[in-house]
């Protein structure tokens, strides 16, 4: 394989990475098709780490302010009468914890039996129908403000779903934060927050294995990979955020929709590629 063959490999998996990290269309869907459509190998541990680490620095740099509130608010997190930013970490902390479990308990599971393109395919479409349902008969009367320790919890079990392919974390999260009644900017804007431990625990478990194969050294392509991430990212994020402040998720139920019904089609014969 030549290096403008790989080159253009790492490029689309970066950029696939980047953009649907954040939106509500399902990374691993998308992730599903590249080996489907054409004969590249797996992309390998040091690309993973790459683009966790260049979503993980987008999504901070985009909420710079809320990690700088949080961070400010790290010495009273212990005091009764809180700040907003200690009161956005233990939410994020109790968010955090469901899908933590999940991933120990279940990580064989999810690494075999679940990763099938029928799965996959059949996750993009049913959380996709649901994400519609949610957007549609849900009030919108609640800012990140407004948010309980129930409403992190109830986010976090969501958000543990998501270890099904196909499902979609930013996808299932912003479903249920609809469900509970949250406008759709901080629906997604809590939702991305969430990401920042989830991303950053994927990535140091990823991080660990690369270590144990004595293959940690970066490479020019992870550098590429990872800057690549980091940039789509970022324009996913700032789209996606300008487009909820004055339209619902429609579009991508829609998408998904067509995802779900394109993957199913392969997955069962009826459309050959």
């Amino acid at each position: 394989m030549g290096l403008a063959v790989i080159t253009l490999h790492v490029v689309l998996l970066a950029l696939i990475q980047g953009i649907t990290e954040f939106l509500p269309i399902s990374s691993s869907g998308h992730l599903a098709l590249v080996p489907i459509l054409t004969d590249w190998p797996d992309q390998g541990l040091k690309m993973d780490v790459a683009v966790h680490v260049g979503t993980l620095l987008a999504v901070t740099l985009y909420f710079w302010r809320d990690v700088a509130i949080m961070l400010g608010g790290v010495r009273r997190l212990w005091k009764v009468r809180s700040d907003a930013g200690a009161r956005m970490i233990w939410h994020l902390t109790v968010a955090t914890i469901p899908v933590v479990v999940a991933g120990v308990m279940l990580k064989d599971l999810i690494a075999t039996d679940l990763r099938t393109l029928e799965v996959i395919a059949w996750a993009t479409l049913g959380f996709g129908l649901l994400l519609g349902i949610a957007d549609r008969v849900s009030l919108t009367v609640r800012r990140i403000e407004h948010m309980r320790f129930l409403d992190a919890l109830v986010l976090g079990l969501a958000q543990a779903l998501a270890l099904i392919p196909g499902t979609s974390r930013s996808g299932i999260t912003m479903t249920a934060a609809r469900f509970l009644g949250f406008e759709r900017p901080d629906a997604a804007r809590f939702s991305m927050l969430m990401s920042i431990p989830t991303i950053m625990a994927a990535g140091i478990l990823l991080g660990m294995d690369l270590y144990r194969l004595d293959d940690w050294r970066v490479t020019q392509e992870a550098l590429v990979a990872g800057a690549l991430a980091l940039v789509s990212a970022l324009v996913a994020m700032a789209a996606l955020m300008a487009w909820l402040r004055r339209a619902g998720f429609m579009p991508f139920v829609i998408y998904r929709v067509v995802l779900g019904l394109a993957l199913l089609g392969i997955a069962y014969g009826y459309i050959d590629l």
